[in-house]
């Protein structure tokens, strides 16, 4: 079994608080990703987990055993670094095998586990060769066969492809999901590429500060975010995010605490041709982002800039354009940046294409789920 249990995990540099009163559990078997901007503690939750780091409160579980004392050699926990850590001198087959010998593994059980390990990462053709004459991917496959031969009930890895170009990336992001499928080990892995994140977690741990901000499945995260941090950071472009004191025309119950609301750039509609129940916001684009099946708009409005995501095949070519966002696509925030999840709307906006005014109705709408 490996589950991992933090239980109140306190870590700090000198006087610096880096993590306070962290509580995570990471399921056995999951791919869990740790996200989130530089500095945010995901690299030090993750060297704690390995023994690397000694948090300064706190408990650490493995399985069934608190690891608090145990050193990293022995918590049965693999790690794969960013810069692969192998050693130039050695073939690939003497850097696979190194831990093993130091384990005492007798020789004819080497030879079949690095057989077998190879086969599965693609580096048969390789172990003769060292380390400089291979590529990039290359090597980090020479990583993670070192880390697989162990057997571990954990594989750690530390932004492992952040020193790849954008083509491998993508290619290794595949064959690590194709590679936990196969094991089924607990795989936690620390980023703080988003796209990796969402590409390859089945469960997603965002941080920032040191504190956990939402922890969830990639699609709960993206649609239905707890706060203003979630919501911003996880999404391309970022959710549009406006102070409520700057939006005109949005009437909501006069007691809503709002400090901010926000929206998908992928649910506003331009120019729509059809009668849509939603806010209006009228401005002017200012660029205009052909992608092959998706086109990005920046459009200026009273109340300030937005992002617009189509998937149109040709581009808008109007300079001045009225868009709408579905009010069951509005997202609210508390003056914390929390997340308000029920707004009683006092009157509902609805533009009907072709008229000259907007109608209004007067009645009380209780808009449910706000965004999703």
């Amino acid at each position: 079994m490996a589950r991992i249990q933090l239980i109140n995990i306190g870590k700090k540099y000198k006087e610096e608080t880096i993590i306070s009163g962290l509580n995570l559990t990471i399921k056995d078997g999951s791919f869990t990703v740790l996200v989130g901007p530089s500095g945010c503690g995901k690299s030090t939750t993750l060297r704690m987990i390995a023994g690397l780091e000694k948090q300064n409160e706190g408990q650490i579980w493995i399985g069934d055993k608190c690891v608090n004392d145990t050193q990293p050699g022995l918590r049965d926990v693999a790690m794969v670094f960013q810069n692969y850590a192998l050693y130039p001198t050695m073939t690939v087959r003497q850097n696979i095998e190194f831990g093993l010998k130091n384990r005492k593994v007798p020789k004819a059980e080497r030879e079949t586990l690095i057989h077998d390990i190879c086969e599965i990462v693609a580096l048969t053709p390789y172990l003769d060769k060292k380390p400089q004459t291979l590529s990039g991917g290359q090597r980090q496959r020479v990583a993670l066969a070192r880390a697989m031969v162990k057997n571990p009930k954990v594989f750690i890895l530390d932004e492992p492809l952040s020193n790849l170009d954008a083509k491998l990336r993508n290619q290794m992001r595949t064959e690590l999901i194709q590679l936990h499928k196969r094991l089924g080990t607990t795989f936690v892995y620390v980023t703080h590429d988003q796209v990796e994140a969402m590409s390859m977690g089945d469960e997603i741990v965002l941080m920032n500060k040191g504190v956990i901000q939402q922890a969830d499945s990639p699609l709960k995260l993206y649609n239905d975010p707890d706060n203003v941090f979630t919501a911003q950071f996880i999404g391309t472009p970022a959710m549009n995010i406006f102070q409520f004191t700057d939006v005109r025309g949005l009437k909501v119950d006069s007691t809503s605490k709002i400090g901010s609301i926000g929206f998908r750039a992928e649910h506003v509609v331009m120019s729509p041709n059809e009668r849509i129940d939603g806010f209006v916001v009228e401005g002017e684009i200012l660029t205009r982002e052909s992608l092959g099946s998706e086109n990005i708009y920046q459009i200026k409005s009273e109340m300030g800039i937005f992002f617009v995501k189509t998937f149109l095949t040709s581009l808008h070519m109007e300079n001045q354009v009225k868009t709408v966002i579905p009010y069951d696509k509005l997202y609210y925030f508390d003056q914390n940046g929390e997340r308000i999840r029920h707004i009683e709307r006092q009157k509902t906006e609805v533009l009907e294409v072709g008229a000259t005014t907007k109608e209004t109705r007067q009645d009380t709408l209780l808009v449910a789920g706000s965004g999703v």
